[in-house]
């Protein structure tokens, strides 16, 4: 894939895209994805849900296959899709998708809502809040009825071509805030645990930018850990973290660019003072954001942080989500 450049306000915004090397998006399928899907909730299968059928999907398969006694021959076949069950059925446009859904169609319709940047951040093949949220925001985009329901004039939206997935040079995301990262991506953590993402250690107060154009997902309190959260959806897959945040003033459905304001820093989840921290993921899989950001900074103005601030210390109280929360509101920070 080609990396993407991003306009807004005015400036460029860049947005290096170079994680993913397998060739270009019109390489990338719905039902590769929506496989990739099913054999990642089986725990075969660890790699991106991008929809490129690669080597480490083409190994998840002939492991999956072995475990099932089929023949093994690393293609999923109708036998395989057989026997993955409900997460492998019903094909894509076989129905028409709703909240409560299910399946393979649901984790391909997923993956095609993040690639044109529309959310819901996962292609996990459940139809939740999330996902409606991103089908309402495809239909307007594309003029069509807005029902949140996912039909035939949805999926034909979602297929066509669009300014959101041009590709041409590459680029960076913009730091979120000023000053040095702190604790590194991979840093380790207590309990075995890894850092999935950097800190930026500012002090309570500073301003949030957008580290690119995209659309707010979530912002709200995650019980996890992360605290007061924004995720915000980019095309091609990506989303930004924003944790810790003292503020939010970003809103589900804003369509941002980069350096609009979303929050301030703050201490709030497994923090253990100020800082901001912040995670790029790739289809949900979080990728070290430092080889993506750019020397630009989305807001400038800082306030100092006093002492280190840092999280997941092996003595967090496990937090209950309210009952249907969405997945990222119970997603956790300390794995």
């Amino acid at each position: 894939m080609l990396p993407v450049r991003a306009f807004g306000g005015g400036a460029v915004v860049l947005l290096a895209l170079a994680l993913w090397l397998p060739s270009s998006a019109s390489a990338a399928s719905a039902n590769t994805a929506a496989l990739q899907s099913a054999l990642k909730a089986l725990h075969l299968y660890r790699g991106f849900v991008d929809g490129v059928h690669g080597p480490l999907t083409r190994a998840a398969i002939i492991r999956f296959q072995r475990r099932r006694n089929l023949i093994v021959d690393g293609i999923a076949g109708p036998q395989t899709r057989r026997a993955l069950g409900r997460r492998g059925r019903p094909p894509l446009g076989r129905r028409v998708m709703r909240l409560g859904h299910r399946g393979w169609d649901v984790a391909a319709l997923q993956f095609l809502l993040q690639r044109r940047g529309f959310g819901p951040g996962a292609a996990d093949g459940i139809f939740g809040r999330l996902t409606r949220a991103a089908v309402l925001r495809a239909q307007r985009s594309a003029g069509i009825a807005v029902d949140g329901l996912a039909g035939p004039a949805t999926i034909r939206s979602l297929r066509g071509r669009g300014s959101r997935t041009t590709t041409v040079s590459s680029g960076r995301f913009l730091r979120p805030v000023p000053g040095r990262i702190g604790d590194g991506f991979g840093a380790p953590r207590a309990g075995g645990r890894t850092h999935q993402g950097v800190d930026f250690p500012v002090g309570y107060g500073t301003r949030v930018g957008a580290a690119a154009p995209g659309t707010t997902i979530f912002a709200a309190r995650n019980y996890g850990g992360y605290g007061n959260l924004v995720v915000i959806q980019h095309p091609l897959g990506y989303t930004t973290w924003y944790a810790h945040l003292a503020t939010i003033t970003s809103w589900v459905g804003e369509r941002v660019r980069g350096g609009t304001r979303i929050g301030y820093v703050g201490s709030t989840g497994y923090s253990t003072g100020p800082h901001l921290h912040f995670e790029i993921r790739r289809y949900n899989t979080p990728v070290n954001p430092v080889p993506l950001l750019s020397s630009s900074v989305a807001a400038r103005k800082r306030r100092e942080a006093r002492g280190r601030a840092t999280e997941c210390q092996g003595r967090e109280r496990a937090l209950r989500a309210p009952r249907g929360s969405s997945w990222i509101a119970r997603e956790k920070l300390c794995r």
